[in-house]
Parts: C-alpha cells; sequence; structure tokens
C-alpha cells in the first residue's frame, strides 16, 4: 500500500510540475539529511561517487526526492544529501540495493567525517 501511495504522490507531483518533495509529505514519510565530509585529496572521488548513486536511488519505489548538495563555504570538501522517503522501510530497502552497497563499501575510503539524520514533517 505505502508503495502505491509513494508512487501516486511522485506522478501527481510531476504532473503539476514540482519535484515529488514538496507540499505535504505522506504521514509515514521521512527525511534523511546525511552530511559528508572528504578526506583529503578524496573531493573529486567522493562526488563521482555521490552522483553515481542519483539517478538509480530516485527510480527506487518510495523515494519522494534524493539531492545532492555542494558546500558553500569549501567547495568539494563536504557534501550534503536531502533524502525524502515515503517510509522508513523504503530507506531500509534502499540500503539492500547494489548501488547503495557498492557506496557502501568504498565510502570508508573517502570520508574524513559523516553525519546522518532523519526527520518528520510538522506542516
Amino acid at each position: 500500500m505505502a508503495k502505491r501511495q509513494a508512487k501516486k504522490i511522485a506522478a501527481r507531483a510531476r504532473q503539476r510540475g514540482n519535484s515529488p518533495g514538496t507540499g505535504k509529505l505522506p504521514k509515514q514519510a521521512v527525511t534523511l539529511v546525511v552530511i559528508l565530509r572528504a578526506k583529503d585529496g578524496q573531493d573529486r572521488l567522493l562526488e563521482a561517487e555521490l552522483r553515481a548513486l542519483i539517478a538509480p536511488t530516485r527510480r527506487e519505489d518510495g523515494c519522494l526526492r534524493y539531492d545532492l548538495h555542494r558546500g558553500a563555504a569549501a567547495p568539494g570538501t563536504s557534501f550534503l544529501l536531502h533524502e525524502v522517503w515515503a517510509s522508513r522501510e523504503h530507506h531500509r530497502l534502499h540500503t539492500r540495493t547494489p548501488h547503495f552497497l557498492r557506496w557502501d563499501a568504498r565510502k570508508d575510503a573517502l570520508l574524513a567525517g559523516r553525519d546522518a539524520t532523519f526527520w518528520s514533517q510538522i506542516i
């Protein structure tokens, strides 16, 4: 049921010309904010690895938004992933995908630090 609801929400948002993450989210939806800091000399490779996650992740069931940002103060050394999932279960399933497992195997060589926090929309 949640899978069907997430697809409907994304389809309605596309029809309106909005990105699927704008407006009121489904009750079970969660937002994940991940801040990543590159090891010295690994910024370009880190960005390439993060970019490789975008397209396959956006195609996943339950992915309502998946955006990559670069730090404005220190471009290349810090990145932010803004993810919105229809439910925690959808995010859990994301962590089992081949593209995520590939990232998970490589991240330790690229990251100096990582902070991740789940959020729920109030209004």
